[in-house]
C-alpha cells in the first residue's frame, strides 16, 4: 500500500480505546474480512492483512507510544516491525484470540463450520536479539556479522505420519447441535499440528528432532534506525519441528549514547563553547561530526546561545527522504579565575561603551581594542 491508513481508523476505535476494546475489535474486522469467509476477494485479504498490522502494533504498549507520537513517520520499510505481514505470521500470532487451535489449520475453522480449513505449513519459533549501534552507525547504516544459536534440522533423524491426524496436523470434531452439525478443526493434539512424528533420532538430539548450533549472520542495518526499532531477517529463525519453515530473527535496535554529539530526531546536536575573546573578534574552531571533524567559522561577535546549522550533517531519514542537520549550540564561556594582568586589562576595559549589552558589536574600532589588549 502507498499510504498509510490511520491504525484507529483501521480497527474502527478512538485513541483513547483500551487494550481490551482494541482486541474486541480486532477480532471483529478479521472475523469480517477473513479469507476463510470471503474466497478469492483481494480486497478482503488486504483489509485482512491491514487490521493484523493495525493491532500488531496497537496492542503493544511502546509501539502504541511510539506511534502515537510519530505516526507512520517512524516505521520500518513496509510495516511497523520493519518487515509485511503474511498470512502466517498472522495466524500463528493472532490465532489465540479467535478460541482456535492454532499451529496446523486456520483459527476461524470453528466459526465457519471448517468448510475453509486450508493446510499451513508449521513455522518454527522466533530467535529474538539486541543490538547495540554507534551514533555513526545509525547515521550511515552499517552491515554486522553476529554469531547466533540456532535450533535446526538435525541430521540422522527420520519421521513417520502421525497416526491421529494420518499426517494433515489437524483434527475436526462433529458436534450435534439445535442448528444442525457444527464441525470445528484443530490442532492434532499428538503432533502439535505437525502431521509427522520423529521416528527414529541419534543420541543427543532432542524430542522435536532439533539441535542447537551456532551460525554466523551477516545482517544489514539500514541507515536512520532509532532506538527501539524492530528489523526482522525471515527465516533466520528456529527451524520447524518436523519440517515447516523456519522462524524470523528479530534484531531489537539499541543506540549507544555518543559522549559528544546528541541525537534529536534525525538532527544531530552539539554543544560548542568558545571563549569571550573569540566570539568577539571571531576565529574558525574543528568541531566534531559524523563522519570526522569539520571547521567552522565564527562570525565577530557571535553570541551565546546562538545557533548554527550544518545542513545535511544530520541523519538521513529511513524512509530515505531527507536527511536531517546538525545543530550548534554556542555557549561563550568565561574564566573562573584570572591572574593580575588579565583583571587589570578586564578592568581598564569594563567602562568602554562596547563592553555595555547595547554595545555595536559591529564595530570595527572595538575588534582592534581588543585585539590591542590581548595581544
Amino acid at each position: 500500500m502507498s499510504t498509510k491508513r490511520d491504525y484507529y481508523e483501521i480497527l474502527g476505535v478512538s485513541k483513547s480505546a483500551s487494550a481490551e476494546e482494541i482486541k474486541k475489535a480486532y477480532r471483529k474486522v478479521a472475523i469480517q474480512f477473513h479469507p476463510d469467509k470471503n474466497p478469492g476477494d483481494k480486497a478482503s485479504e488486504e483489509k485482512f492483512k491491514e487490521a493484523a498490522e493495525a493491532y500488531e502494533v496497537l496492542r503493544d504498549q511502546d509501539k502504541r507510544k511510539q506511534y502515537d507520537r510519530f505516526g507512520h513517520a517512524r516505521q520500518g520499510r513496509g510495516g511497523f516491525q520493519g518487515h509485511e505481514m503474511n498470512m502466517d505470521d498472522i495466524f500463528s500470532q493472532f490465532g489465540d484470540i479467535f478460541g482456535g487451535g492454532g499451529g496446523g489449520g486456520s483459527p476461524f475453522d470453528s466459526f465457519f463450520g471448517g468448510g475453509g480449513s486450508r493446510s499451513r505449513q508449521r513455522k518454527g519459533s522466533n530467535l529474538r536479539i539486541k543490538l547495540k549501534l554507534s551514533l555513526e552507525e545509525v547515521a550511515n547504516g552499517v552491515e554486522k556479522k553476529i554469531k547466533v544459536h540456532r535450533l535446526v534440522k538435525a541430521d540422522g533423524v527420520t519421521f513417520k505420519n502421525c497416526q491421529t491426524c494420518g499426517g494433515t496436523g489437524q483434527v475436526r470434531k462433529v458436534v450435534n447441535t439445535m442448528l444442525g452439525q457444527m464441525v470445528s478443526t484443530s490442532a492434532c493434539p499428538s503432533c502439535g499440528g505437525a502431521g509427522q512424528l520423529i521416528d527414529q533420532r541419534p543420541p543427543g538430539i532432542d524430542s522435536s528432532g532439533l539441535q542447537s548450533k551456532e551460525e554466523l549472520i551477516t545482517i544489514k542495518i539500514p541507515a536512520g534506525v532509532s532506538e527501539g526499532m524492530q528489523l526482522s531477517m525471515s527465516g533466520k529463525g528456529n527451524d520447524a519441528p518436523g519440517g515447516g519453515v523456519a522462524g524470523d530473527l528479530l534484531i531489537l535496535v539499541e543506540e549507544q549514547e555518543d559522549k559528544v554529539l546528541k541525537r534529536d530526531g534525525n538532527n544531530i546536536i552539539y554543544d560548542m563553547y568558545l571563549s569571550f575573546v573569540d566570539a568577539a573578534l571571531g576565529t574558525s574552531v574543528e568541531i566534531p561530526s559524523i563522519g570526522g571533524k569539520v571547521r567552522i567559522k565564527i562570525e565577530p561577535g557571535t553570541q551565546s546561545g546562538k545557533m548554527l546549522r550544518l545542513r545535511g550533517k544530520g541523519i538521513k531519514d529511513i524512509n530515505g527522504y531527507s536527511t536531517g542537520d546538525q545543530l550548534i549550540y554556542v555557549n561563550v564561556w568565561v574564566p573562573k579565575k584570572l591572574n593580575a594582568e588579565e583583571k587589570a586589562k578586564l578592568e581598564s576595559l569594563r567602562d568602554a561603551p562596547h563592553f555595555q549589552p547595547q554595545a555595536d558589536a559591529n564595530d570595527k574600532g572595538f575588534f582592534e581594542r581588543m585585539k590591542e589588549y590581548f595581544s
